[in-house]
């Protein structure tokens, strides 16, 4: 249509073709369209001939840089045959503009089609990304088990659980030559996403593949998707999307890993973190004294003769509460507050009743616990039997055999003890022991007492030689 149209006119002479096979008018960036771009800058052109405005771009914003803008200032004349657009006839300036226009909606509507389409998709339990999740299978939108890799996750699983760190877990599947997500793939001729510089056969497990695997709720048959975003159609840089609109669908493909080996893991791996944070400045009242004016945190300090709190935020000059309060004489108006909201309150009948309710509730949360432990015990015995299957299959060798062996049976005699202590406890439930029944009478503040009486104490500055202390209990 093109070429028969410059025969037509013969004053119109053929210079280049430019032309992005496959290649989206809605792209930001097109090597051939950049190339024309370029040839307009330096001249070489005076015409530029398009089927339609929608082949030059569909981007309001590039019809109007050059088509409404640079060409004109390089005097390039801008022909679409389909629509009849002529920049020389000033009558198709509102048709550009109206089809630039109609085109950018076109390009949103398309993609909130597909943002709808997917996401209804994702409700439904199928997976939308091309790539199925080591241990897995891709069967158009529905995830199947891998046999030869899902041995190595249950594998994974089995060591985190008896003690190994994620380093370790990486270094014991290098050194036995189990390969990486990666490799394997590759090997498998398997779809995979991972681009990586380094040649597939020098990508090894790592501390991150391992977290991964040990934190992907995949493995127990539940799919997790939309985490991520583009900002707009126009815009493909992806960003993060709030955990609460993430899209969650429970039991849409098979398991690799039981829930309850999954939430074991969950619990350890939370535990680290915990006791990774730093602890130096604990002490009775830590997490409960907060600054009143700025609602942060009061640090313990010492000095050779005083021990006192003071606001965070006040050593950095945020805040105007510059009043630091002695640590033993707020234990002190604290613990006489205690003690007269116990004489103000206490009633042994009216406590006596509530406490046999608790007791009741008590009784049924030991047997709980008793239940879960009795339950992990069992499981031992259950990864007892996979790592006798494993050294079978030479996928243990025998010195990591028994020193998994050791671990279990180790395990095994704690999850006994544990047991047979619930089982004391609930012949040995006393009314005596419960708080606040023990505390008709406090003569000393421990932790215990702090968190069952107070729920946060706010310190407010010195006004008039008085401070404001705020108590909030739990009660």
């Amino acid at each position: 249509m093109l070429l028969d149209f410059i025969k037509r006119n013969k004053n119109f002479l053929f210079v280049d073709e430019y032309c992005d096979e496959n290649i989206s008018g809605a792209g930001t960036y097109r090597p051939e369209f950049e190339r024309m771009i370029y040839d307009c800058k330096i001249g070489k052109l005076d015409i530029v001939l398009c089927k339609s405005q929608s082949r030059f771009s569909r981007d309001i914003e590039i019809v109007e840089k050059y088509i409404n803008n640079k060409f004109k200032e390089w005097k390039i004349r801008f022909i679409s045959l389909a629509d009849n657009i002529d920049t020389e006839k000033n009558e198709t300036t509102k048709t550009r503009q109206i089809n630039a226009l109609v085109n950018e909606w076109y390009l949103e509507d398309v993609s909130n089609n597909i943002k709808s389409a997917l996401k209804i998709k994702m409700k439904q339990g199928e997976l939308i990304s091309p790539f199925a999740p080591y241990g897995f299978k891709k069967n158009k939108n529905i995830l199947e088990i891998d046999k030869e890799a899902s041995k190595v996750v249950k594998n994974i699983y089995n060591l985190f659980l008896s003690g190994y760190n994620y380093t370790s877990i990486a270094n014991y599947l290098n050194n036995k030559n189990i390969p990486s997500p990666s490799l394997y793939k590759y090997q498998k001729k398997i779809k995979l996403n991972i681009v990586s510089n380094k040649p597939r056969e020098e990508i090894l497990w790592n501390n991150n593949t391992i977290k991964t695997i040990l934190n992907n709720e995949i493995y127990i048959g539940n799919l997790i998707q939309g985490k991520r975003t583009t900002i707009s159609y126009k815009n493909h840089k992806t960003v993060s999307k709030d955990k609460n609109n993430w899209i969650r669908k429970e039991n849409t493909h098979p398991k690799i890993i039981n829930k309850e080996t999954f939430m074991k893991v969950q619990n350890i791996i939370n535990k680290k973190k915990k006791n990774n944070i730093r602890t130096r400045n604990n002490h009775i009242l830590s997490g409960k004294i907060f600054c009143y004016k700025c609602k942060n945190i009061m640090r313990k300090k010492s000095t050779k003769n005083n021990t006192y709190l003071t606001c965070i935020n006040a050593e950095k000059n945020k805040c105007n509460n510059r009043n630091s309060i002695n640590y033993e004489i707020l234990k002190s108006i604290l613990l006489n507050n205690i003690n007269n909201l116990v004489k103000e309150f206490f009633d042994e009948e009216l406590l006596i009743n509530k406490i046999n309710n608790y007791v009741i509730e008590r009784k049924k949360e030991i047997e709980k616990n008793l239940i879960e432990k009795q339950n992990n015990y069992k499981e031992i015995n259950i990864y007892i039997k996979n790592i006798y299957e494993d050294k079978i299959n030479k996928i243990l060798s025998e010195e990591d055999f028994n020193n998994l062996l050791n671990i279990y049976n180790n395990e095994k005699n704690i999850y006994k003890e544990e047991i047979e202590k619930l089982n004391k406890k609930i012949k040995n439930i006393d009314i005596n022991n419960f708080i606040p029944y023990k505390h008709r009478e406090i003569k000393e503040l421990d932790a215990e007492i702090i968190n069952s009486f107070i729920d946060k104490i706010e310190i407010d500055n010195i006004n008039n030689g008085e401070r404001n202390i705020i108590i909030t209990w739990n009660i």
